[in-house]
């Protein structure tokens, strides 16, 4: 019943960033708490077996409880975060046993080989872009609650300063993307719905700007369209558009681990392969290398990044045709690289890799629950499901990624 209260101690992390607990035979979810805490809880939405809650009164706390840096941190506020109430240390565990939770409900995976998670470098200020949307008086984070924010401790610094400054008259604008490079040159990056509606545009800020058209085609309008990063002593472009996971400074050692997933004397395959970040780390090991990426701008950043390999090459299309090509082709590769897209994969791609025969998959994906039944299609089309490396890539928000290995006929 909505507004009932009761006394509750949670006992475990969903995935999705909510604990639960158990109350008259039903599972109670309640954000911004930390398993092992006993709450007052208060019912917000019933759902018959199940129901949502929040915290009214915190009876026992976690010594894992620290007091949150941001102050747009909290119910009602902005919620792009939802574990600053949780020493870092311990988020970082509970999101490995999400995963392995995750692996077991999901996928049937109930003794997987989930290794210790790799933590993030830094806990705070590690996004190196994000986007905004406008609200009546000023910007919020996309996709989450419309709070504006003046601040925000999980952004690059330089890019709340600009966050700041990004006073935007032009109405057609209701969404922007910040982005810095590890070069330190600013990005600002302006959504349109409409093409017709392309402002006219004069900034007295020192950063590039780019227009992205309702197809995502980058036109620039100041400055730089590219933004440049150093990523463990790999040069990385990305144009306004294409896509990076935003923690730069984690992200060479997810390219090294998915690197030594792939075996050393067989062609590869990189699907989703965007602006051939992976590529860059796996194309000295291997004697060939293919590349697929859908967004043109990523096809040309990644023919970029890679200029020097002549053994690899760059294909610009949809990751399910260009599979169905190569099955034909001449080529036998011995190991696929899937980086999952927002949504998982699809049932004709799972399909496809299973009747290619490619004999290993390295799997990487950013949503247990997606991830670990992706991984369960995989294993019902014939693989074996090998090591699963997590990592944490997003602090102070729950989500979690991994690298998983599948073997095609392995006991």
């Amino acid at each position: 019943m909505t507004d009932e209260t009761f006394e509750l101690t949670v006992s475990t992390m969903a995935s999705g960033g909510r604990a639960l607990g158990r109350h008259d035979k039903k599972t109670v979810f309640v954000p911004y708490t930390i398993p092992g805490e006993t709450i007052i809880a208060r019912v917000v939405q019933d759902k018959g077996r199940v129901l949502f809650a929040e915290g009214v009164q915190l009876v026992e706390a976690s010594a894992d409880r620290v007091f949150p840096a941001c102050p747009h941190f909290g119910p009602g506020r902005c919620d792009g975060c939802q574990w600053q109430h949780i020493a870092y240390s311990a988020q970082a565990l509970i999101k490995q046993d999400v995963l392995a939770d995750q692996l077991a409900r999901v996928g049937g995976f109930d003794d997987a080989d989930v290794r210790d998670i790799i933590p993030s470098p830094t806990e705070w200020g590690y996004r190196h872009h994000m986007t905004f949307q406008r609200t009546a008086t000023g910007w919020a984070v996309a996709g989450h609650h419309p709070h504006t924010l003046d601040v925000c401790h999980i952004l690059h610094p330089d890019l709340v300063d600009l966050l700041a400054r990004a006073d935007l008259e032009a109405e057609a604008i209701h969404t922007i993307t910040l982005q810095i490079g590890t070069d330190g040159d600013h990005m600002l990056m302006l959504h349109l719905v409409d093409e017709d509606d392309a402002p006219e545009l004069s900034s007295d800020l020192k950063t590039s700007v780019n227009l992205l058209l309702p197809d995502d085609e980058p036109v620039n309008l100041i400055g730089d369209t590219h933004s440049r990063y150093q990523i463990n002593g790999r040069a990385v472009r990305v144009t306004a558009g294409s896509p990076l996971r935003p923690n730069v400074a984690a992200l060479g050692a997810l390219a090294e681990c998915v690197a030594a997933q792939v075996p050393e004397d067989g062609a590869a395959l990189d699907l989703y392969a965007g602006v051939g970040l992976f590529g860059l780390f796996i194309a000295p090991r291997v004697p060939v290398l293919t590349l697929v990426t859908a967004y043109p701008p990523a096809a040309t950043d990644a023919e970029h990044n890679l200029a020097e390999y002549d053994h690899v090459d760059i294909i610009e299309g949809d990751a399910l045709d260009v599979l169905d090509v190569l099955d034909d082709a001449q080529t036998t590769y011995q190991t696929a690289v899937i980086d999952t897209p927002a949504g998982g994969l699809d049932v004709a791609l799972v399909d496809a890799l299973a009747e290619s025969g490619i004999p290993r998959l390295v799997v990487i994906g950013d949503d247990p629950a997606l991830l670990a039944r992706d991984l369960g299609r995989l294993v019902k089309q014939g693989y074996t499901l090998g090591a699963v490396y997590p990592f944490d890539l997003e602090p102070q928000t729950h989500h979690v990624s991994a690298v998983a290995v599948l073997d095609r006929g392995s006991a």
